[in-house]
C-alpha cells in the first residue's frame, strides 16, 4: 500500500520560512516525479512545484519561483519544499503527490498518489 505523508506545516509570520517534508514508499517514488500542490479555503487546488525523478528538472508556480525550492532524496523516497519569504497568500493546505510520470507536470490528473496535506498559515 502506497503511503504519502507530509509534515512541517505550521503558523509563521509574513517573511518567515518553513520546510515541508514528504515521505513516501521508496520503491514507488524513486522513478517518478513528485510534486507539491496547495489549496486555500474556497479555492481550487493549485500546483506549486514539481521535481523530476532524478531531480534534474524542477517546475514552479510563478508566484513562488524566487521564494520556494523543491528537492528530493531518491534513496529515501522523500521530497522537500523549502519556503522562504512567506506571504499571507501562501496560506493553505499543502499536499505532496507522486506522479505517474518521470518528468514534472503541473496537472493534478498526472499524479497518482496523494498525501493528506499539512496546514501552512502565514499571518500578516
Amino acid at each position: 500500500q502506497v503511503q504519502v505523508v507530509e509534515s512541517g506545516g505550521g503558523l509563521v509570520q509574513t517573511g518567515g520560512s518553513l520546510k515541508l517534508s514528504c515521505a513516501s514508499t521508496r520503491r514507488t517514488a524513486s522513478n517518478n516525479a513528485m510534486g507539491w500542490f496547495r489549496q486555500a479555503p474556497g479555492r481550487e487546488r493549485e500546483f506549486v512545484a514539481a521535481i523530476s525523478w532524478n531531480g534534474a528538472t524542477k517546475n514552479y508556480l510563478d508566484a513562488v519561483k524566487d521564494r520556494f525550492t523543491i528537492s528530493r532524496d531518491r534513496a529515501k523516497g522523500t521530497a522537500y519544499l523549502q519556503m522562504n519569504l512567506l506571504k499571507p497568500e501562501d496560506t493553505g493546505v499543502y499536499y505532496c503527490a507522486i506522479s505517474r510520470l518521470a518528468v514534472p507536470s503541473t496537472a493534478p490528473s498526472t499524479y497518482q498518489y496523494w498525501g493528506q496535506g499539512t496546514q501552512v498559515t502565514v499571518s500578516s
